[in-house]
């Protein structure tokens, strides 16, 4: 694995991707952040670890509003602008390219996913709906995605438990006692790093399975 950093001038102000460049490569997972921090999100930072062993490029973007570092989000329209104007780099290397995100970062791959031609949807930590408000589902984002979309959601998410999705086409993989962070309490019969582990085994497998993945 090879790594390098890339800066992307976007409509909405330079953006950031790191690459995380694997040996003969079969496709390229490029994932975003949430509203509430960056690419050194757990979850972000084992993909970005585990998954170039297995042939899988992970290319983790920072959006604009983050490189300049603020630390309020963009509204979705601008979110959704910086991740369009990124994709001719993410898929610049030839390979299809998986769009993902964790949190916001899975809104914009869903919203996008059709327009851009991405191979897949991953949806880390999807917020179905903010905390206590189930009457603000944002259901019809992840439903309409358009493309094969896997969801990973903590068990004990206040966005959205894996048991308040709605049925479709999507497949998700729920982490036990994960948070919205995939967080688990030191009393779970699980470590974090059994919880991380569990992330990356199921989106491995699920990008392998994928037509573009084969």
């Amino acid at each position: 694995m090879t790594t390098r950093t890339e800066s992307v001038d976007t409509p909405a102000g330079e953006a950031r991707i790191t690459w995380h460049t694997a040996r003969a490569a079969k496709l390229v997972l490029a994932v975003s952040h949430g509203a509430g921090g960056g690419i050194e999100a757990g979850d972000l930072q084992a993909l970005a670890a585990a998954l170039p062993a297995r042939g899988i490029t992970v290319a983790l973007v920072e959006q604009p509003w983050r490189v300049a570092g603020k630390k309020v989000a963009a509204a979705p329209k601008v979110l959704d602008q910086g991740w369009r104007a990124l994709w001719p780099a993410l898929a610049k290397p030839g390979l299809p390219v998986v769009a993902g995100g964790r949190s916001a970062g899975a809104r914009v791959a869903c919203r996008t996913a059709v327009e851009l031609g991405a191979a897949g949807v991953l949806a880390l930590a999807f917020p179905l709906h903010p905390p206590g408000r189930p009457e603000k589902s944002r259901a019809a984002e992840l439903t309409g995605a358009g493309r094969p979309t896997l969801v990973v959601q903590g068990g004990r998410d206040p966005f959205g438990r894996p048991g308040e999705f709605p049925a479709g086409e999507h497949a998700l993989v729920e982490i036990p006692y994960g948070d919205h962070g995939f967080a688990v309490p030191k009393k779970a019969d699980l470590t974090q790093d059994e919880a991380l582990a569990k992330i990356t085994g199921a989106v491995a497998e699920w990008l392998l399975a994928l037509p573009a993945g084969k």
